[in-house]
């Protein structure tokens, strides 16, 4: 049977159907419709009509999100997309399609995306990082999600910067409320905002990335910085949960160089000062969550 998988983004909503072979059949995008919950319901219905017309086939829908559904309550939290917050999304998002759906976090579709047929295919636990606009992560043990009894398994994004620094501590507010969350210094926007300390000007992480590449020496500077950060928060991660692969997706595992310089930098970090976990990019790129999703079936 065919399989529908759908990424609800921040600012965009992607839609795929896979083959039973993994082939890709369609694939559609349309901008998600910001903080307008009943309109979001329907732009996601829309998308899998759309899906299912072109194809001429039913299929299964799976849809990752910025956000989890809580055990004790069934409703949406954690999510980035705020308005979710506190809804019934999957009973509503089923009802509208008259079928039962899948759902997870989208850096969970990501490792398991990664895990059946990408850059952590025949692992048996991928840990995969989200360093976009938010910083998320997810776990994949033997191809499945591994959520936990919490619906919290790998928010690594909402742990703390390890050995903060005292020019660090205790870090800039989280949208989540806390202080000092990694989220606040290796996603994206903390790159921008650590440029903007740096230099007073706001700029967009591809344009730091640019002056990098003219000779910028400010700019070079939060790089290395970045690149420090980001050692710390994975060697927190190879402390707990030591995967067989980590895989990175978002827009900052775009920057090449980090695949280089981490590893030297997570040795530091690491219990027992050893470290060769191979890191990776997305195999599947930006469509890995939505291929992800498809495959929570």
């Amino acid at each position: 049977m065919m399989r529908i998988g759908i990424d609800m983004g921040g600012t965009k909503i992607e839609g795929i159907a896979l083959a039973e072979n993994g082939e890709e059949l369609f694939r559609i995008r349309i901008k998600t419709p910001r903080n307008d919950y009943d309109a979001t319901i329907k732009a996601i219905s829309g998308v899998v009509n759309d899906i299912e017309e072109n194809t001429n086939q039913k299929g299964t829908v799976g849809i990752g999100i910025p956000g989890a559904i809580s055990p004790q309550t069934g409703l949406i939290k954690n999510a980035n997309s705020t308005w979710l917050i506190g809804r019934d999304f999957k009973h509503d998002l089923a009802t509208a399609l008259f079928r039962e759906i899948r759902l997870a976090n989208d850096a969970n579709c990501l490792a398991v995306s990664e895990s059946v047929d990408g850059a952590g295919a025949g692992a048996k636990v991928v840990f995969a990082i989200i360093l976009g606009t938010g910083c998320g992560g997810g776990i994949a043990i033997d191809q499945k999600v591994h959520a936990g009894s919490l619906s919290i398994a790998g928010e690594w994004g909402h742990t703390t910067l390890g050995w903060m620094s005292p020019e660090e501590y205790p870090g800039e507010e989280c949208y989540c409320g806390k202080r000092g969350c990694l989220e606040t210094f290796v996603s994206g926007k903390g790159f921008e905002a650590e440029y903007e300390r740096k230099t007073g000007i706001r700029i967009s992480a591809l344009e730091i990335i640019k002056e990098i590449e003219q000779g910028n020496d400010n700019a070079e500077k939060v790089l290395r910085t970045y690149e420090n950060r980001l050692a710390r928060g994975i060697a927190t991660i190879a402390n707990f949960l030591d995967p067989d692969v980590l895989v990175l997706g978002g827009g900052m595992s775009n920057v090449t160089r980090i695949y280089q310089n981490l590893p030297a930098l997570i040795v530091d970090w690491v219990f027992g000062n050893e470290f060769n976990t191979p890191i990776r990019p997305a195999k599947h790129g930006d469509s890995s969550g939505v291929r992800g999703a498809a495959w929570l079936w």
